[in-house]
């Protein structure tokens, strides 16, 4: 559990120390406490306000499975970000910010893949039948291609959410994420426009201990919301295991009783039976009554016929005799055959069975369509929303039908060349993720 930062702290870390007055921005004054000495004093009770929403929010975004993207290019914060958010496994920014980052991600994406065909090149000797120049040329753009996104290696989509150090210098990064909808967390000062992002947290973004103390606070909450996200899957795992142990049990128990000799009647599992048996008791009450008269119904038409031709036919103007104890006809109790009985109790314990059925039925979750080259989120988002959950469903899927369910969703995506996405989704439907993967290093952005 993150610690939680107090007033003093912000105060020795020189959070409070704003811009010249000169250079402020009109929209920071709700976060501005006094002026002093021609400079700015920032609020740090609402620092702390604003930093315990930004992390709860994190936190959130974290515990969901989302990455998260710091960015901090300036020389006096890159090497903090890059250590505190090297320890949560988050990605980060802390050269240059690429131009199209978020907005071209495809390309990006691409030359995070040729870091890794160099890599490869390099472990199965293809890199030494290169000449000595060649090589060279190979090391160097590996190196540059390390330094700029090697940070970024292991994010292979959008982030949930952007964390900026300085919007004025990443004013780029901004525009970016806007254009996306991507909500951005960012240290604001009070030469800055909070208007610009989603979450801001009031405070000193050039003093390193400023930007030390505040990274510490937001790393904290990021590794909360994973610690979160990872004992909710073990906790799921476990029920998983005793579901299956279970229904392993009942399932061990039914095939025991269905190998018995005496066995003709439909067997259920003993805790069904004492789950529902007063419900099979009224069952029975109600069925036996109906089942009976069933099997007196043929019996019956026999001593019908049988009645119409012992009738004494009597004659005309003469009494009828009254009726003796020997004429008197009695009536026997009607017999109910035991296939009845077998019967109610199969009805009984097939009633008996729904009703143990499992309430809580898991729904099969839809496949990551985003592991089609060139499907983004807002592309597997809609490609669901369409009914194309599965890669089953896509490689069925006309590339045209594809296209359209794209621009119906958003004007964005209607560049988007979905001509693969049925051959991709075929390969992953069949399992064939080696071969899709030395499909998608060949390809650009999933075209072919």
């Amino acid at each position: 559990m993150a610690k939680k930062v107090e007033v003093k702290d912000l105060l020795e870390a020189g959070v409070h120390f704003g811009h010249l007055t000169r250079k402020w921005n009109p929209n920071m004054a709700p976060y501005i406490y006094m002026e002093r000495n021609g400079i700015h004093v920032i609020n740090l009770y609402k620092t702390v306000a604003k930093m315990e929403e930004t992390n709860e929010a994190l936190k959130k975004i974290a515990a969901s499975g989302r990455k998260i993207l710091f960015v901090a290019t300036k020389k006096q914060a890159k090497d903090i970000v890059a250590e505190k958010v090297a320890n949560i496994n988050m990605p980060y920014i802390t050269e240059r910010w690429p131009g199209g980052m978020l907005t071209n991600f495809v390309t990006i994406r691409k030359a995070v893949k040729k870091m890794a065909s160099i890599d490869r090149m390099k472990k199965d000797g293809t890199f030494l039948t290169l000449s000595k120049k060649e090589r060279l040329q190979v090391d160097r753009l590996r190196a540059k291609l390390e330094k700029n996104l090697g940070s970024i290696s292991e994010m292979t989509r959008l982030p949930g959410a952007l964390f900026i150090v300085d919007t004025m210098r990443e004013h780029i990064a901004v525009k970016e994420a806007q254009k996306l909808n991507i909500p951005i967390f960012a240290m604001v000062d009070t030469n800055c426009d909070p208007r610009d992002v989603d979450f801001l947290i009031p405070s000193n973004d050039d003093a390193s201990k400023s930007i030390d103390i505040i990274m510490t606070q937001v790393t904290d909450a990021v590794a909360d919301g994973l610690a979160e996200r990872k004992s909710e899957k073990q906790a799921e795992k476990e029920g998983d295991s005793e579901e299956e142990t279970t229904t392993k049990a009942v399932a061990a128990d039914i095939d025991d009783d269905s190998n018995d000799d005496e066995a003709p009647k439909a067997k259920i599992a003993k805790p069904a039976v004492a789950k529902f048996k007063k419900d099979a008791d009224d069952e029975i009450a109600e069925k036996a009554p109906k089942l009976a008269k069933k099997a007196e119904a043929k019996p019956a038409e026999k001593d019908q016929t049988k009645k119409i031709e012992e009738v004494p036919v009597v004659a005309a103007g003469k009494e009828e005799p009254k009726p003796t104890p020997e004429t008197v006809e009695t009536k026997a109790p009607p017999v109910v055959a035991k296939a009845t009985a077998n019967e109610i109790e199969a009805d009984v314990s097939k009633e008996a069975m729904k009703k143990e059925a499992p309430k809580k039925v898991k729904k099969d979750k839809g496949d990551d369509l985003t592991k089609i080259e060139g499907a983004g989120p807002k592309a597997a988002e809609a490609l669901v929303n369409a009914g194309l959950d599965t890669f089953e469903k896509v490689a069925k899927a006309k590339a045209d039908a594809i296209k359209e369910i794209l621009t119906e969703a958003s004007s964005r995506m209607a560049h988007l060349d979905p001509t693969s996405w049925p051959k991709q989704a075929k390969m992953a439907a069949e399992g064939k993720w080696d071969e899709l993967k030395e499909w998608q290093d060949n390809v650009k952005a999933g075209v072919e």
